[in-house]
C-alpha cells in the first residue's frame, strides 16, 4: 500500500480531530458568551447545536458527492470551509452573525469523518475498515479532549473570540495537507447511478435507520452530556470550577478515543457487528445512569464512569461498517453518510433541548449575567440522555448481522 494513501487517511483523520475541537468548544466558553450576547442557557444550546443542523444536514450530500466525485477537492474545499466559518463566528457582534458562522463551520466539518472512512475504504483492505475507522473515531475524541480542559486555557489567555480565530488557523494547514495527500478513487469505482437514486436505495434499507437510529442512542452521552452541558452540571453538583469539570467530561472523549480501534479491531477479529453495538449500548445505559442518579460519587469515580461511558458509546464505530455492508459497494460513503446524519443529530436534538428543559425548570438566579441552574434541572434534562440509549438498545436488537462481509456475500 502506498505511504500516499497512508498520509492521505491520516489528514481524514486529523480533520476530524480538528473538527471535534470546533463542536466541544462552546461548552468551554458557555458564560462568557452568555455574558458577552446577553442570552439563556436555550440559547446557547440552539447556538452550539447549530453546528450540528449543519455538519448532520450535509452528511447525506456529503455521503453522495464523495460517491461521485471523491474526496480530495471537497476535503480541500471544506478544510477553507471551516477557516471561513470561524472568522464570521468570532468576528461577528450579534447572534444571528455567531449562528451563521457556527452553522457554516458544521456544513464545511462534515466532510471530516466521511473523508476518512472513504479514503480507508477506496484505498485499504476491507477486513481493516473498522479498525481505520476506529483509529479515525479516536483521532475526534482527541480532538473533542483537547477542546475541553485544554481549549479552556486558550480561552482565558485569548478571550473567546480570539480563541475561535486562533482555530481558524489549523483550517488553512488542513486544506494544504489535504490536497497533496488525499488521492480520488479510480475512476471505473466510482457511482454510476443518478445521485438521488442511489440515495433512494440506501433510504429504503430498514437496516440503515435501525443502525442510524442506534447510533443516535449512543452519541447522547457525547454530545448532550460531555459536549456542553456536562461542564456546567458538575460545576454545579460538585462545586468546583470549570477546567477541573471540563477534566471530568473529557474522560468521555477518552473512553471514545480507546474504545473505537479497540472495538473496531474487536469487531473484524470475531466476524461480528451486532454484539458488540449491543454491549456499548448496556453500558453507556449504565454508566450513564449511575452519573445521575447515585449519589455522593468522587470525583475519580465520576471520572472512571464518563470514562466507561465514553468506552461503551465507541461501540458505535461498528454501525457504520454494518451500514457499509447492508449497502451496495458504490453507495458506501452516501450509506456512512446518512447514518452519520442522524447519529450526530444527536447534538441538533439533545443540546437545544437539554438548555430548554434547564430553562423550563430555572429557579430565577443569576450570576455575573448568566443564568444559573441547580442540581434539580440538570438532573431532570440530563435524563433524556438516558432515554436516548435505551431507544438505540432497541434497535440494536432489530439488527442484522453482516458478519462483517458485504450483504451480496452473505
Amino acid at each position: 500500500m502506498p505511504a500516499i494513501h497512508l498520509l492521505g487517511w491520516a489528514t481524514g483523520a486529523l480533520f476530524f480531530f480538528y473538527a471535534w475541537i470546533l463542536r466541544v468548544a462552546p461548552s468551554v466558553m458557555i458564560d462568557e458568551m452568555m455574558r458577552d450576547l446577553a442570552v439563556g442557557g436555550a440559547v446557547i444550546g440552539n447556538l452550539s447545536a447549530v453546528y450540528f443542523f449543519g455538519y448532520a444536514g450535509m452528511q447525506v450530500p456529503v455521503g453522495m458527492l464523495i460517491d461521485r466525485f471523491g474526496p480530495r477537492r471537497l476535503m480541500t474545499m471544506a478544510a477553507l470551509g471551516c477557516v471561513a466559518g470561524c472568522a464570521i463566528f468570532a468576528l461577528s457582534a450579534g447572534i444571528s452573525g455567531v449562528a451563521v458562522g457556527r452553522f457554516v463551520i458544521g456544513a464545511a466539518a462534515a466532510f471530516s469523518l466521511v473523508g476518512a472512512m472513504a479514503v480507508a475504504g477506496l484505498w485499504f483492505p476491507a477486513q481493516r475498515f473498522a479498525l481505520l475507522s476506529g483509529l479515525a473515531m479516536m483521532m475526534g475524541m482527541l480532538g473533542g479532549v483537547f477542546g475541553q480542559a485544554p481549549f479552556r486555557l486558550v480561552v482565558e489567555a485569548l478571550d473567546w473570540r480570539g480563541a475561535v480565530l486562533a482555530l481558524a488557523m489549523g483550517g488553512v494547514g488542513l486544506a494544504v495537507a489535504a490536497w497533496a495527500t488525499v488521492r480520488d478513487r479510480p475512476h471505473e469505482a466510482r457511482a454510476s447511478a443518478p445521485m438521488l437514486a442511489g440515495l433512494g436505495r440506501v433510504a429504503r434499507n430498514r437496516q440503515t435507520w435501525l443502525i442510524a437510529i442506534a447510533g443516535l442512542g449512543t452519541t447522547g452521552p457525547l454530545l448532550g452530556f460531555a459536549s456542553l452541558w456536562g461542564v456546567p452540571y458538575f460545576v454545579t453538583t460538585l462545586g468546583i470550577d470549570r477546567t477541573a469539570a471540563a477534566s471530568i467530561t473529557s474522560t468521555v472523549f477518552l473512553g471514545w478515543a480507546l474504545g473505537a480501534p479497540l472495538i473496531g479491531w474487536a469487531s473484524d477479529r470475531i466476524g461480528r457487528r451486532r454484539s458488540p453495538f449491543i454491549a456499548g449500548l448496556v453500558v453507556c445505559i449504565a454508566a450513564m445512569s449511575a452519573i445521575l442518579y447515585v449519589p455522593g460519587l468522587s470525583v475519580p469515580a465520576l471520572m472512571a464512569l464518563c470514562f466507561i461511558c465514553g468506552f461503551g458509546g465507541a461501540s458505535q464505530i461498528v454501525g457504520f461498517a454494518a451500514a457499509r455492508e447492508n449497502n451496495p459497494p458504490a453507495l458506501s460513503a452516501t450509506a456512512i453518510g446518512l447514518v452519520n446524519g442522524l447519529v450526530t443529530g444527536a447534538g441538533a436534538l439533545f443540546q437545544p433541548l437539554l438548555g430548554w428543559l434547564l430553562d423550563l425548570n430555572w429557579k430565577g438566579e443569576m450570576a455575573a449575567g448568566a443564568r444559573l441552574y441547580d442540581a434539580g434541572a440538570y438532573k431532570i434534562a440530563l435524563s433524556v440522555i438516558i432515554v436516548g440509549c435505551v431507544i438505540g438498545f432497541l434497535c440494536t436488537l432489530a439488527m442484522r448481522e453482516t458478519y462483517c462481509r458485504p450483504l451480496e456475500q452473505t
